[in-house]
């Protein structure tokens, strides 16, 4: 069972000399759609190792469909998906999900992509997401399952919840 968010407030993007963040939403759906089937196939297991999204057959009204989901889940403060841009906001990079954590010992759980084409900044987008969570959020206990601890131990820790 996933805990709730305890956030006086929430940005609704982020902004720097590399990359920009807005709600993943409708509105963002032929970007994302674009940035997603790139390689739909190397995204699969962003979200652990069993993960088969997205399907490598997705239409893009089923991606849409699931960009209403993550609009609709912003809106009622249950997780926050962001899409990344470049700084000019002209071309989708990839996707930034940030979820209540199963886990107590954690603020949240934060899972990201980046696009095939885009996998060279990777790490420069990780340590920009920790420290914009850490100084815009607040948050200062954050993991990222499959990055900062491994999809085994992260199962682990899960199991030992139950």
């Amino acid at each position: 069972m996933k805990c709730s968010f305890e956030v006086d407030t929430v940005p609704l993007n982020f902004s720097n000399a590399q990359f920009y963040f807005c709600p993943l939403e409708p509105s963002v759906a032929v970007a994302d759609y674009d940035a997603v089937m790139e390689n739909p196939r190397g995204l699969q297991g962003v979200f652990g190792p069993d993960s088969q999204w997205p399907n490598e057959f997705m239409t893009f009204d089923e991606n849409l469909a699931s960009l209403v989901v993550h609009e609709a889940e912003f809106e009622r403060r249950d997780a926050f998906a962001y899409s990344i841009f470049n700084s000019e906001k002209t071309y989708c990079l990839g996707s930034i999900y940030v979820d209540p954590c199963q886990l107590k010992e954690f603020d949240c759980e934060v899972y990201f992509w980046v696009r095939q084409s885009q996998q060279t900044l990777e790490n420069a987008l990780l340590d920009v997401i920790q420290a914009w969570l850490k100084s815009t959020w607040m948050f200062s206990k954050v993991v990222f399952p499959g990055r900062t601890v491994s999809w085994l131990e992260w199962k682990e820790k899960l199991v030992g919840t139950e």
